[in-house]
């Protein structure tokens, strides 16, 4: 069965106490203000709004070394983790509602759940 997946946007990871200073700083640097402070179950997110290619752009707070990752958004988190392991992608750890993976290269990025496909660019399509 088909399944649809694309970019959604960057999380710059922020091994920080002050997710709100952190969240000054990047909201500034990108010219894009900051909005509410978001806990999801735990995980601290600032987004970034106005971003005119509607990608999702946030600052969140880690306890890992700072770096910035990549967020893929689908709509069958397996069917899209299973296309990406085929390409050389592992799957590291099941968090919440998505795929912590590592690229061949070395990358870390996410796998979460699409929830506005009729936002931004289409989403391509995978057989």
């Amino acid at each position: 069965m088909a399944h649809r997946s694309r970019l959604a946007g960057f999380i710059i990871d922020c091994e920080t106490g002050d997710i709100d200073a952190a969240a000054q700083f990047w909201g500034a640097a990108l010219g894009l203000p900051p909005g509410e402070q978001e806990d999801d179950e735990g995980a601290l997110y600032v987004g970034l709004e106005k971003h005119p290619s509607q990608l999702y752009v946030a600052v969140q707070k880690v306890d890992h070394p700072s770096r910035v990752h990549l967020d893929i958004e689908t709509d069958d988190l397996d069917a899209e983790a299973a296309r990406l392991e085929a390409l050389g992608a592992t799957k590291l750890k099941f968090v919440k509602r998505w795929w912590v993976m590592q690229a061949p290269t070395g990358h870390r990025f996410c796998v979460v759940q699409m929830h506005h496909p009729e936002l931004g660019p289409p989403p391509n399509v995978w057989e």
